[in-house]
């Protein structure tokens, strides 16, 4: 005779407990229908968050649009927008967090509803009396009926049948008891791609002017995990920066030709790309999201061409204006300031006292301060918004497994039964869980065609 170990006895006893409190407390707590509903629309508000107030941008940007006095909405100051980490909401904790809560709230609904029921709903029995059949919502006695006629008659309207002698049982519509396991585990599917994304992807963006080649390094945002993805074998060359203008001067569209380039420097892949049509390359995508001045090339007199960057200047939000300072003489004890507001060409050109002493365009030359200012090519540099999400191919298969399984949840599981007596009188009934009164049309017109037994 061998004895127990109390430790071991008492393992077993906190296992037991703790089983108990998973299955009779946790496990419907998170199945309660009320707290999939309040997770829900948590996530939705604060996805709202993140779609209304700017992510990634940096301190500065927070602190000027989101100032302490006065506060927006009285209480959103950029100091509440960084300490609760609504500056890149899909990313934080919380957020994550809710997600997770959210698809074990799904994934414990599912294993504790959804599976029963259709477990249940793929079981078949036959009615063996004919009070069973007062307990349906649509039974009939038809008498001096045949049960003969009635499998065809269901066959014909895709019914599976099950028939033992006297008895009859008959369904269709067992996807409607599939689709909503397929709308949690679409659902479970997006989750998981959210939070994929969320951990491995990254935001970035580049200003670079035409003719230049650079590797992403401006990173914005990225995820714990997302060093992988950020391309270390691979460049982007910008080829050709250029902005087309309709007639009244405005902006219609701006192009960036690309061209991704190998560690060798072999162009790889090209493409031009303007608003609403990335360049995608190993799962990274670079869209076309802004421009600027980078620099001018000029000439005084006979000089050689000189490439002078140009700074964006402070307009007090009166539009975008670019400008730069040219020396006239050798010793830059005098110069002009040349200011562009577009790639159109037009510069203008100011003297030391700040008043307008000419215009030039691109491909011309003025004087100014006794010698001629030509002005060769005003560059562009185009504005990339660059991001990498890992998780984008699971969210678009679950959304459309989702659009599926919706459709599939509403096809009708109808069930019929039928009993025939040795009197000759014939019980038919059923019951579905929609479409109540397509079932019931459905259900006159087969016992309208059952035929009288033979005497």
């Amino acid at each position: 005779m061998t004895s127990q170990n109390p430790s071991d006895s008492k393992f077993i006893n906190i296992r037991k407990i703790i089983s108990d409190y998973f299955r009779k407390e946790l496990i419907p707590l998170l199945a309660d229908l009320r707290l999939a509903i309040v997770l829900l629309l948590t996530i939705a508000l604060f996805s709202v968050s993140g779609t209304v107030l700017e992510q990634g941008e940096t301190l500065s940007f927070y602190q000027a649009n989101y100032p302490e006095d006065p506060a927006l909405f009285g209480f959103l100051s950029w100091k509440v927008i960084l300490t609760l980490g609504l500056d890149h909401v899909y990313r934080t904790w919380w957020f994550l967090a809710l997600l997770i809560l959210f698809g074990s709230s799904l994934t414990a609904c599912t294993f504790t509803r959804q599976f029963p029921a259709l477990k249940a709903a793929r079981k078949w029995k036959f009615y063996e009396q004919p009070r069973q059949f007062q307990k349906l919502a649509l039974s009939a006695e038809v008498e001096r009926g045949s049960l003969e006629s009635l499998p065809t008659l269901l066959a014909q309207k895709r019914y599976r049948i099950f028939q033992d002698g006297n008895k009859l049982y008959a369904r269709k519509g067992i996807a409607g008891r599939i689709g909503p396991i397929i709308v949690h585990a679409s659902m479970l599917l997006i989750l998981a791609g959210s939070i994929y994304g969320a951990m491995t992807g990254f935001f970035a963006q580049e200003m670079v002017p035409s003719g230049e080649t650079f590797q992403i390094r401006n990173i914005f945002d990225a995820g714990p995990w997302a060093e992988p993805q950020i391309p270390k074998d691979w460049s982007v060359k910008v080829n050709r920066f250029w902005i087309d203008y309709t007639p009244d001067g405005t902006i219609d569209q701006f192009y960036s030709d690309l061209s991704v380039l190998d560690q060798s420097g072999q162009e790889v892949d090209r493409q031009t790309i303007h608003v609403n049509k990335p360049l995608r390359h190993q799962g990274v995508t670079l869209y076309q999201a802004d421009w600027a001045i980078a620099a001018i090339r000029v000439r005084i007199n006979n000089s050689p061409f000189l490439q002078l960057p140009m700074a964006q200047l402070d307009t007090g939000g009166q539009g975008r204006v670019w400008g730069t300072w040219i020396p006239t003489k050798p010793d830059m004890s005098a110069g002009v300031s040349v200011v562009a507001k577009d790639l159109q060409g037009m510069l203008l050109v100011y003297g030391m006292d700040g008043q307008l002493v000419g215009t030039v365009r691109e491909g011309m030359s003025t004087e100014v301060n006794g010698v001629t200012l030509a002005v060769a090519e005003v560059i562009g540099s185009t504005g990339l918004q660059i991001k990498a999400d890992p998780g984008i191919p699971f969210v678009y298969a679950g959304f459309g497994l989702l659009m599926l399984s919706v459709m599939m949840s509403y096809v009708s599981h109808s069930q019929i039964w039928a009993l025939q007596l040795e009197d000759g009188s014939l019980y038919v009934g059923g019951r579905t869980n929609r479409a109540q009164v397509a079932f019931e049309r459905e259900m006159v017109e087969i016992l309208d065609q059952v035929q009288p037994k033979e005497t």
